[in-house]
């Protein structure tokens, strides 16, 4: 019998962009410390060049960086649709650009120095984040397959299901008896792999809402 066990998790990573080598350094010694997998950059442009992870990761990001700042590469990522939990560090922040960089999405905005503790917890926070933002779309992802094999005429009477249409109501606007209805009705629930249509509502609700 073959074997059936679903691979393991790829690990979380932590990210450390920062200019400074013995930075990067002393927080790869911090993290790998607490068991945890850490991969450094010396720059954005090298973090932007390097593949993603497959599991989930988070990005301790100095402000302050030749070529790109840790604010501009926080706005790249957010043109690309990228949703990495960001964790800011710098020497020479102030309170407006910590708002901002907390109001763009950064889960942490920590001022030099901060203890190890400090790091650690908004580290905790943040790949709790990403694995979050992973379900959610290993979610999304599934349901746009399952929505793939539908035929076109399913998809038809999808959208007279997803209303609370009748199934007289969707027969004559497609042209079709009630039973033929009935019929793709059955098949959608089936591989939509829901039991209710309040489960197949909320299902198209996550799709219109992508």
């Amino acid at each position: 019998m073959a074997d059936k066990t679903p691979p393991p998790a790829a690990p979380d990573l932590v990210i450390v962009v920062d200019d400074d080598r013995s930075v990067r350094e002393a927080l790869s010694s911090l993290i790998r410390s607490v068991g945890l997998a850490v991969e450094t950059h010396a720059s954005a442009t090298a973090f932007l060049q390097a593949p993603r992870p497959p599991g989930a990761a988070c990005l301790i990001l100095d402000v302050r960086m030749p070529e790109m700042s840790g604010m501009e590469l926080q706005h790249a990522l957010a043109e690309r649709g990228d949703p990495i939990p960001i964790i800011f560090i710098t020497g020479h922040g102030d309170i407006p650009m910590a708002v901002h960089a907390m109001k763009e999405g950064a889960v942490e905005f920590l001022p030099k120095p901060f203890r190890d503790e400090a790091l650690l917890g908004a580290i905790a926070t943040a790949l709790a984040r990403a694995r979050s933002e992973r379900q959610t779309h290993g979610e999304l992802d599934e349901i746009r397959r399952k929505h793939a094999t539908l035929t076109a005429r399913e998809k038809e009477v999808i959208a007279f299901m997803v209303k609370g249409a009748l199934n007289k109501q969707a027969a004559a606007a497609l042209g079709v008896t009630e039973m033929t209805v009935k019929v793709h009705r059955h098949n959608v629930m089936r591989k939509m792999g829901v039991a209710s249509l309040p489960d197949l509502v909320r299902m198209m609700e996550r799709l219109q809402l992508e």
